[in-house]
C-alpha cells in the first residue's frame, strides 16, 4: 500500500501534463473567435490576460501558449502526449488495484467508512480549521476536537474521495477513447463531450487533495511523513482507536 500511494504521485503527474496537452488539440471550453487575435481557447484567454497584467510576463514570446508551456508537456505534441497518457493510465489503473488490493487484505478500508456522526464532526473540524490561525494569532489555545477513530470525518470523505475520483477517471477516460464500443458508458455520464467534461475537472478533485494533503503532513511532523515511507511511527498508538478499527 505504501507503494501505490507514493507511485499515485508519478503516475498523476504524467496523467495531468499529458492531458493538458491533449486538451489544446480540441479545448473543451471554446468561444467565438477573437476578431483581433482569432483566440476560441479560454485557457489561452487565461495566459494572454497573464501575460498582460504580469509584468514579468509582458515580454512573453507566445501568450496564448503559456497555460500549455507551464502546466502541459507544451502545445504541438498531441501524438506524443498521447502516448505518454495512456502508459500512465494503465500503470495508475494497475497501481490502484494494488492499492485496493491492500486495503482489503489489510483491513484498513474499515477507517474509510462513513459513519453516521460524519456531519457533525466534520463542522467540528471545520470550526477548528478556521479558528486555527485566529487563535494563532491572539496566543490563544484552540484544541484540537477529540475523535476515537482512526481518521476524522474531514479525512475520511478526502481519503474516501481519491478512489471514487479515480474509478471515475478510469470510467471517463474509457468513455472517451472508444465513445463507439463504449457508447452506453459515454451515454452513462451525458454523452462524449460531457464525459470530457467529467474527466477534465476530476484532474481538480487530485490537486485540491494532494495540496492541503501535502501541507497537512509536512506541517505535522517528521515522523508522519517517515511513517508513510517505513511504515512504522514513534507515536503512541492508542488503544481505543486501534479497537475501533478492527
Amino acid at each position: 500500500m505504501r507503494w501505490s500511494h507514493w507511485l499515485n504521485v508519478p503516475f498523476l503527474l504524467g496523467l495531468i501534463l499529458s492531458g493538458i496537452s491533449i486538451y489544446w488539440s480540441s479545448p473543451i471550453y471554446q468561444h467565438k473567435p477573437d476578431p483581433l487575435t482569432g483566440n476560441f481557447d479560454v485557457a489561452a484567454d487565461i495566459g494572454i490576460w497573464l501575460c498582460v497584467h504580469v509584468p514579468w510576463l509582458n515580454h512573453y514570446d507566445s501568450p496564448s501558449d503559456w497555460i500549455y508551456n507551464h502546466m502541459s508537456l507544451g502545445p504541438g505534441m498531441l501524438a506524443l502526449a498521447l502516448r505518454l497518457h495512456w502508459l500512465c493510465a494503465y500503470a495508475f489503473m494497475l497501481n490502484g488495484g494494488v492499492y485496493v488490493a491492500g486495503l482489503i487484505a489489510g483491513g484498513a478500508w474499515r477507517g474509510l467508512l462513513p459513519r453516521r456522526t460524519d456531519l457533525l464532526d466534520a463542522l467540528r473540524m471545520v470550526r477548528y480549521y478556521i479558528g486555527l490561525p485566529l487563535a494563532k494569532l491572539a496566543r490563544r489555545q484552540w484544541p484540537h476536537p477529540s475523535f476515537d477513530t482512526k481518521y476524522n470525518a474531514l479525512q475520511r470523505a478526502a481519503y474516501l474521495s481519491v478512489p471514487l475520483a479515480g474509478c471515475l477517471s478510469v470510467a471517463t477516460g474509457w468513455a472517451i477513447h472508444k465513445p463507439m464500443q463504449f457508447h452506453w458508458l459515454a451515454a452513462l455520464f451525458g454523452g462524449y463531450n460531457t464525459a470530457r467534461v467529467w474527466h477534465f475537472w476530476l484532474i481538480w478533485v487530485y490537486i485540491l487533495f494532494v495540496v492541503p494533503h501535502v501541507i497537512l503532513v509536512l506541517a505535522d511532523g517528521w515522523d508522519t511523513l517517515r511513517s508513510m515511507i517505513v511504515g512504522w511511527s514513534t507515536k503512541v498508538t492508542r488503544p481505543e482507536v486501534m479497537a475501533n478499527e478492527q
